[in-house]
């Protein structure tokens, strides 16, 4: 039987549809999956919180960011204004660049190659942005970087040539953060196949086995650092491999935290949260886009708690709660939970481009209580007593 090119389409258009609503089903969802709230086997030993400003460290993330030479010119615009303004007020260590670094679509928005005028853009923002002296910038391949690129040697290949970190490491490589006595690793995970095709045949993730073995690799260096937070440009469910697959090497690292990813956007702004815990003990975490929605993240790990917050750009101020959690993400296996119990300070990081003249708490219907700034900046703390919520779910303003 003769397959149409219609024909082709509507195939490859049920199984890309298949794909994106598996990863719907399990992304929306932030209760955690089944035997993950379970696992207190082994878990981390309590640590002491107070108002130290030592053992907290925050990172940023922004995803699918689809810079073009043919649409919204503002997209540009905004993303130097976020490299040289946002980033200067929240100043963190180390920022994570989920994929889809440019567009790479054609002026009528159907065909699809790379375009080196928008890779220049994206080199030339960056290697202009005085932060990025004091900042990290961490960024991995989505499949719109990959449309037509025939291989990883290719001269169409313009991520080798542009990124920050495409030189070094053309594909998944791993990065060490010391802070004090703690060591951080950023794991990239590069799941574009070998042979970039062209919309909308570049959709799905691909890891053979040699990319396994690789990523197996950094899975081993990373188990000497104290905390790993694994990114990457495509969900796990939208990734093909070799079974266990890349979940299981993730959980393998002892203090995997976290998996965070873009490429969905926000399903057309019906699902702007994709949040999941795996029942393998880690969050995997998707960001809603920069292209259309200006989203970016900023995450943070205090005392061994892993928070986040999700925000638009250019809406200040960004408030961060790191102590204690949201009762929806908590990971028994990895963080010292039973920490928040016999805490003595509320933690908040709290950035801002005016000067923050005071932070205030409430909690439930108590009386507003004012914070102090600890010896770091953008860290506030508040003396509290926890035994006084210790049953039920709480609620709490700043």
């Amino acid at each position: 039987m003769k397959l149409t090119k219609g024909g082709l389409l509507v195939v490859v258009g049920i199984v890309v549809l298949s794909a994106f609503l598996a990863n719907v089903a399990q992304l929306i969802a932030i209760e955690a999956a089944e035997g993950e709230e379970r696992r207190f086997d082994g878990r981390p030993e309590d640590v002491s919180i107070g108002d130290s400003a030592d053992n907290v460290v925050w990172f940023v993330q922004i995803s699918d960011l689809h810079l073009s030479i043919f649409q919204d010119p503002d997209r540009t615009i905004e993303f130097r204004d976020f490299c040289e303004k946002t980033l200067e007020i929240i100043k963190p260590p180390v920022v994570l660049a989920t994929g889809d670094l440019t567009d790479a679509k054609s002026k009528d928005n159907v065909g699809s190659r790379q375009f080196e005028a928008e890779w220049k853009k994206y080199n030339e923002i960056l290697t202009g942005c005085s932060q990025l002296k004091e900042t990290t910038w961490l960024d991995i391949r989505g499949n719109h970087d990959n449309f037509d690129v025939p291989g990883i040697s290719s001269e169409r290949n313009y991520f080798r040539k542009y990124s920050m970190q495409g030189k070094h490491h053309p594909r998944s490589y791993e990065y060490k953060l010391v802070k004090g006595n703690v060591t951080y690793s950023f794991i990239g995970i590069d799941a574009c196949p070998n042979q970039g095709l062209k919309r909308p045949f570049n959709f799905i993730g691909l890891l053979q086995e040699k990319d396994l073995q690789e990523i197996r690799r950094l899975a081993v260096l990373a188990n000497s650092s104290d905390y790993t937070i694994w990114f990457g440009h495509y969900p796990t469910s939208c990734i093909w491999s070799h079974p266990p697959g890349v979940k299981s090497i993730i959980s393998s690292v002892k203090g995997s935290l976290a998996y965070v990813c873009g490429h969905f956007h926000s399903l057309l702004g019906f699902v702007p949260k994709m949040y999941t815990i795996q029942k393998q003990g880690f969050y995997e975490l998707e960001l809603a886009d920069w292209k259309d929605n200006r989203m970016f993240r900023v995450m943070a790990i205090d005392h061994g708690l892993f928070s986040f917050v999700d925000e638009k750009y250019n809406d200040w101020p960004v408030i961060l709660i790191t102590n204690p959690k949201h009762a929806q993400f908590q990971l028994f296996s990895k963080e010292p939970l039973r920490s928040t119990s016999t805490s003595t300070h509320i933690r908040i990081l709290v950035f801002s481009p005016s000067t923050v003249l005071s932070v205030m708490v409430k909690i439930d219907e108590n009386n507003w209580e004012n914070c102090l700034e600890s010896k770091i900046k953008n860290l506030f703390v508040l003396k509290w007593d926890p035994k006084s919520f210790s049953t039920g779910i709480h609620s709490i303003e700043v």
